[in-house]
């Protein structure tokens, strides 16, 4: 399988060992930064670039996920997620790493170098690029709902709204006055 890999500052040295431990396994490596360690770097542009490749590489019908990890792992997933058709999920257990991929077919995962172990976060990543996507409906048609609104804002009805009447929650609220008692 194809793993494409960004960090920041606070995960270069994470990234090297994971490279070693993932190469070890017969896994094609690709990383996108950063090369040298710089405690300013910005990693949004590197794990964008992690994400746009993962995404390129699944649609030309290549295996391939994406690990993006920093000091909490937050920001780094965010940037991931601003990629069209990636589904970055920020993993703290093996639960959440193999329920990302099971429920939510997860194609990147995010982790928090400074809030794990080496050790520790390798036992998710692996579990995460082993586990396969489920396919049960309910989270196929899930993660559909989803594709669709990235795609153009397609929501499905408010369950809560009447026919023909507008959606109150989506209806603009500017004019609520919350001292009007």
């Amino acid at each position: 399988m194809r793993i494409h890999i960004a960090t920041d500052h606070a995960g270069l040295e994470f990234s090297t060992q994971l490279q070693h431990h993932l190469a070890a396994q017969g896994h094609d490596i690709v990383d996108h930064g950063p090369i040298d360690y710089d405690p300013l770097d910005d990693y949004p542009s590197f794990c964008i670039r992690a994400a746009q490749a993962v995404v390129r590489d699944q649609e030309a019908g290549i295996d391939a996920l994406g690990i993006v990890f920093g000091g909490s792992g937050n920001g780094e997933q965010i940037a991931a997620n601003k990629v069209q058709g990636v589904r970055a999920a920020l993993a703290w257990s093996i639960a959440t790493a193999e329920l990302a991929r099971e429920h939510n077919d997860a194609n990147v995962i995010a982790i928090g170098a400074r809030q794990h172990t080496f050790e520790e976060a390798v036992t998710f990543i692996d579990r995460f690029i082993a586990t396969p996507f489920s396919g049960e409906e309910r989270h196929a048609r899930r993660i559909g709902q989803l594709a669709a609104y990235e795609q153009d804002g397609t929501l499905e009805a408010d369950p809560r709204s009447t026919p023909g009447l507008p959606d109150v929650l989506a209806a603009d609220s500017s004019s609520f006055d919350p001292e009007a008692g």
